[in-house]
């Protein structure tokens, strides 16, 4: 959503492509959009031939300066494709008030919010990751220069206050904590396990940390039940420690957390 956030507000002029009709078996559903300007693009309506062909009129277009278009595509052997159905795509060069629409309709869209404390490396390298997912990201730090590094597109936040981010965040949110400072971590574990309404909350660090989170959690709030806590972050891996290795695990566990609580199902994340 930040990607396509990124190119609305860019300067390059740009299509946008929507399923408009799905009949039979496809790879997406109607609604199902994307971006395409000159040189990039956001979204996916389903890979495929069918997209290639798509993003090819698009590109078209914008050369041509072509106001609308449709593909009604057979979704066979004809196109390279084997779904089997058919798909009706409808394309748009976007005007000012096209912008405008697409860019509201993106804030109206209920998506959950993942709150990630702290802009170091590892900060960093999860909210690229999770800038492709449908949800709202926050970056969020008491450093400048740390901020200034964030990707490209996504929510920064300063603040010497990180813990009201928390209290202030949206129902069914995800916390995660990674800061330059353990006792700050702790803090703010702490908060974000008081949001009872947390579909995750995760700290980095090691199974000693844990550990001593939990001493720290039992002497200052009395709370000894610690199994809505994911730490340490990427349990599931390796055990690779690299930044953006650790930041792919984190967001699956994320991922699969913000779709339980849309059902309402609890999750436990395994920890070593």
């Amino acid at each position: 959503m930040n990607a396509m956030r990124a190119i609305l507000t860019g300067q390059d002029c740009v299509v946008h492509v929507r399923i408009t009709q799905v009949m039979g078996s496809a790879p997406r559903e109607v609604g199902a959009q994307m971006l395409v300007t000159a040189t990039a693009q956001a979204g996916t309506i389903g890979g495929g031939q069918a997209e290639y062909r798509a993003v090819a009129l698009a590109r078209q277009m914008l050369a041509d300066r072509s106001g609308t278009a449709t593909l009604d595509l057979p979704l066979g052997p004809e196109i390279g494709q084997c779904c089997g159905g058919r798909i009706v795509i409808a394309l748009e060069l976007l005007d000012d008030a096209g912008r405008a629409l697409c860019l509201a309709a993106l804030d109206a869209e209920d998506l959950p919010t993942v709150l990630i404390l702290g802009a170091g490396h590892v900060g960093r390298a999860l909210a690229r990751v999770l800038a492709t997912q449908p949800c709202r990201i926050a970056l969020v730090d008491s450093r400048e220069t740390e901020l200034a590094q964030a990707p490209d597109g996504v929510v920064t936040r300063l603040t010497p206050l990180p813990e009201a981010e928390i209290l202030q965040a949206p129902t069914a949110s995800a916390y995660v904590i990674a800061t330059h400072d353990h006792g700050l971590d702790f803090l703010l574990t702490l908060a974000a396990l008081h949001r009872k309404d947390a579909a995750y909350v995760g700290l980095i660090g090691s199974a000693t940390k844990r550990a001593r989170f939990a001493r720290f959690a039992l002497q200052t709030d009395g709370l000894t039940d610690l199994r809505r806590l994911t730490c340490p972050i990427g349990a599931q891996g390796l055990g690779d420690k690299r930044p953006e290795v650790i930041a792919l695990m984190c967001a699956q566990e994320i991922t699969l957390a913000l779709a339980h609580a849309r059902t309402h199902m609890p999750l436990r994340i395994a920890q070593s």
